[in-house]
């Protein structure tokens, strides 16, 4: 009788642990597959997107953007007051916004639903879109007007 106690017992701990390990497994699946999901999509995309590093820094003219890529496995840096990003539609891209300034910053282009929060000084912000529409647009901070950048989609 004791023998089938410890049995039963046995049985009912693996079974939980089963259980709680599909949990576990389902809830992670589920936080994986939306942070796949571009800001302007629905759906989530496989794939490896074209990262785009923008700075934030203070400068001699007041704060800027500074942008650097890692788009076709170079690495380009490119230090200038209104930086330009030139993509091809259809293109995933992640904007990863970094704030090395002592005020706050983000970084917003509404075209693509991009919108950073209020970032303080070294908080960092990465945002994922696909670039679904051709022309040129804008990359702005609201706080400081005078901060922003160019983003072209051929």
């Amino acid at each position: 009788m004791g023998k089938q106690k410890h049995q039963t017992k046995l049985e009912k701990n693996t079974i939980f642990t089963i259980i709680g390990i599909i949990v576990i497994c389902s809830v992670g699946g589920y936080y994986v597959i939306n942070s796949m999901i571009p800001v302007n999509g629905s759906s989530p995309v496989f794939g490896a997107p074209a990262n785009f590093y923008v700075k934030s820094l203070p400068t001699q003219h007041g704060p800027t953007f500074v942008l650097s890529s890692t788009k076709g496995g170079k690495k380009s840096f490119s230090p200038t007051l209104k930086p330009i990003v030139t993509v091809n539609r259809g293109e995933l891209i992640s904007f990863h916004m970094i704030n090395e300034d002592y005020q706050k910053h983000n970084l917003n282009m509404d075209e693509f639903n991009v919108h950073t929060k209020d970032l303080s000084y070294f908080e960092t912000q990465s945002i994922t879109f696909i670039a679904d529409k051709t022309g040129k647009f804008t990359f702005h901070c609201t706080l400081h007007p005078e901060m922003s950048g160019t983003f072209i989609v051929k």
